[in-house]
């Protein structure tokens, strides 16, 4: 028998977690698009079209003209270029828990932080141990990741079954993740400092601060900044996608006015355009108008910029920029009949280090996190449901493949390296699943 506890995000939502549920069914409809996409490169890879499938990604693509021109391949276009939307979003997500999520207190935050720090050192040292001394022990970082889209899609197939607290559990081990991803990037795989274009991002931040402080809510200005700032950020030698993230920490989080003086203004703007004409007449009335526009302005001042961008930006993420990304990356040519393709130390670290080192460092810090008193379980979560989600985390797909791309120049590594993610996030699915499944069984 279901729980009473659980969330069925089929159904009409209760007001407090609406916003939660709104975020789960557009991970899980994402993270079945992205699914889709990644077959589909993986098809076309082996497939008679694999040559016009890479040389696609490969073509040079350049954007503006005489001095001011870029070019780039295809491929670096949606690496570099589009998925610093995709982490501006994340920086978006991760700055909104901390000011009123799961990351908004140490209490709150104590368990998935925990959870989270696990699941990124212990699959770093496996894959570590697996490839001491060699040149692609760079790739450490690449089992590290979550991909929050398909843990969140694979939950969804036990939607009814998932206590909230699970969920949101899952959500903030994930989102702290992506914060240990970022800093691994803008740390580790750095190339050569350019000092000028540093100090210019770092002045194009101050900017921003300023714009903050000074209280402007207009998405135009941090727009043009960030796209400087993206520049700036590529020509520094620092990964380009970390401008992304430092942008949105800047994007203002406060409404201008409060729920109160929201709903006084709107019934006096309603009173207006009640009193400005005939019922149903064709026209509004010059009033009308008047209440018309002001109501719109009054509800875009009820809503942070920091909300209304996040809303606005996430389904473009999720269904149109992580998917190209995963149809970009995720093309292998798979060679069934090397032995050598598979057992290498780069795929099965790799492979370890989702399947093995995620649910072990994860559960292995929870249990030490409560079991110290740090933290404290969910209310309705149990220790195999944990073990469940841990599993899950090991989907590293999205942000594993992105660190592989970053970490290895040579492209027999970059092609190990996707197998493993492939073969590791795979068997973190189904183990997950698995779990999970067990747990419903035994209610």
């Amino acid at each position: 028998m279901a729980r009473r506890n659980t969330l069925d995000i089929s159904g009409p939502t209760p007001a407090l977690i609406r916003p939660f549920a709104e975020f789960f069914r557009l991970e899980a409809a994402g993270g079945i698009l992205l699914l889709i996409a990644a077959a589909a490169a993986l098809v076309l890879a082996n497939s008679p079209a694999a040559g016009g499938y890479f040389g696609f990604w490969n073509t040079p693509v350049t954007i503006g003209g005489g001095e001011w021109s870029l070019t780039k391949p295809a491929l670096l276009w949606v690496n570099d270029g589009l998925m610093a939307i995709f982490f501006f979003v994340v920086g978006l997500e991760i700055k909104r828990e901390i000011i009123i999520g799961e990351l908004s207190s140490l209490r709150k935050a104590a368990l998935p932080l925990a959870a989270a720090l696990g699941g990124m050192v212990v699959p770093a040292l496996i894959y570590f141990a697996l490839n001491a001394g060699q040149p692609t022990v760079r790739g450490w970082g690449i089992p590290m990741a979550t991909d929050i889209a398909f843990a969140l899609g694979i939950l969804a197939l036990l939607a009814r079954q998932a206590p909230v607290g699970l969920k949101v559990f899952l959500t903030a081990v994930a989102i702290i993740d992506d914060i240990g991803a970022v800093l691994v990037i803008a740390l580790f795989y750095t190339a050569q400092i350019s000092t000028g274009a540093l100090m210019a991002a770092g002045g194009l931040l101050l900017i921003l601060a300023a714009l903050n402080r000074l209280g402007v809510r207009s998405p135009l200005p941090y727009g043009i900044l960030g796209l400087l700032l993206w520049l700036a950020v590529l020509k520094s030698g620092v990964h380009a996608t970390v401008a992304g993230v430092a942008l949105a920490f800047f994007i203002p989080a406060q409404r201008a006015v409060d729920d109160g003086t929201f709903l006084d203004k709107a019934r006096e703007m309603l009173d207006i355009f009640a009193r400005g004409g005939p019922a149903r007449s064709p026209m509004p009335t010059v009033d009308q108008r008047d209440a018309i526009q002001s109501l719109e302005q009054l509800s875009k001042a009820a809503e942070a910029p920091l909300t209304r961008l996040e809303e606005r930006l996430h389904p473009w993420v999720a269904f149109a920029i992580v998917p190209l990304f995963a149809f970009a990356n995720a093309g292998v040519a798979i060679q069934v009949g090397s032995s050598d393709f598979f057992l290498n130390s780069v795929t099965t670290g790799v492979t370890a280090g989702l399947l093995v080192g995620k649910p072990l460092g994860i559960l292995g810090f929870s249990l030490l996190a409560v079991g110290t008193g740090v933290g404290t379980l969910p209310k309705g979560v149990g220790w195999r449901q944990v073990a469940g989600a841990a599993a899950l985390c090991g989907v590293g797909f999205t942000m594993s493949l992105f660190i592989g791309s970053l970490a290895f120049e040579a492209p027999i590594n970059l092609e190990h390296a996707k197998v493993g993610i492939l073969l590791g996030s795979a068997a973190s699915a189904v183990l997950g699943a698995a779990l999970l499944r067990s747990r419903r069984q035994q209610s």
